[in-house]
């Protein structure tokens, strides 16, 4: 009897790399569209023209349009492609683990300006995609909910140390804290009013220090 030969599937480092910068491209051309031609507009068949790759290979790699905007909101509230959620990534734990809350403030500042710059009108392209795909509905919430409990993950180290404003509470904290460091503000000021990138982390600074810290 012919002893059976088993066939290695073949998964090079190679391959490997040139469908990430592929993955990439695509993601790269989407986000060019979806913010200058916004949700509806944006085609599957839009986004592979924009990219130079195939339709097929735009449905194979994230499935729906739904499916490329998940990938490419995860793509830069992460900074990178890795699975690990924002509680997770080191510069979320450098927060939670610095010991001095005013220190601990603005290194919160500071993350936030560099997420900010990177979602920018990425977060109204979710927003308008929301009421008419249940998908990006589902996103939108998920990232409503996700950074509120990021926030109060904060004030509740504060709160462990003894840092918080006499009578405030984790639960009162949490929405300040979430508040001032909405996106929605960002866009008001940065976006609207023209602040500098520079300017809203000196602002946000000095306003969480005053509504959180305690004064002694």
């Amino acid at each position: 009897m012919a002893e059976r030969v088993k066939t290695r599937r073949y998964n090079s480092p190679r391959r490997r790399e040139q469908a990430a910068a592929t993955r990439r491209q695509i993601l790269e051309a989407a986000q060019r569209l979806f913010e200058s031609s916004g949700w509806s507009a944006t085609t599957m068949a839009a986004i592979a023209g924009e990219a130079g790759v195939s339709l097929k290979t735009v449905y194979l790699a994230f499935e729906t349009k739904s499916g490329v905007l998940r990938a490419l909101w995860n793509l830069r509230l992460r900074g990178d492609e890795g699975e690990a959620p924002v509680g997770e990534r080191a510069w979320y734990r450098e927060v939670l683990e610095e010991p001095d809350p005013e220190r601990q403030l603005q290194l919160t500042a500071k993350n936030s300006r560099m997420v900010k710059e990177r979602i920018g009108p990425l977060l109204g392209v979710i927003r308008s995609a929301a009421p008419v795909d249940a998908d990006s509905a589902a996103l939108w919430n998920r990232i409503q909910s996700d950074f509120y409990e990021n926030q109060r993950g904060i004030v509740e180290t504060l709160h462990k140390r003894k840092a918080l404003r006499r009578g405030l509470g984790v639960e009162r904290a949490s929405d300040i804290l979430w508040t001032l460091n909405h996106p929605d503000l960002w866009q008001l000021l940065v976006g609207e009013r023209g602040w500098t990138a520079e300017q809203w982390e000196r602002w946000f600074t000095e306003a969480v220090r005053a509504q959180l810290l305690r004064a002694d």
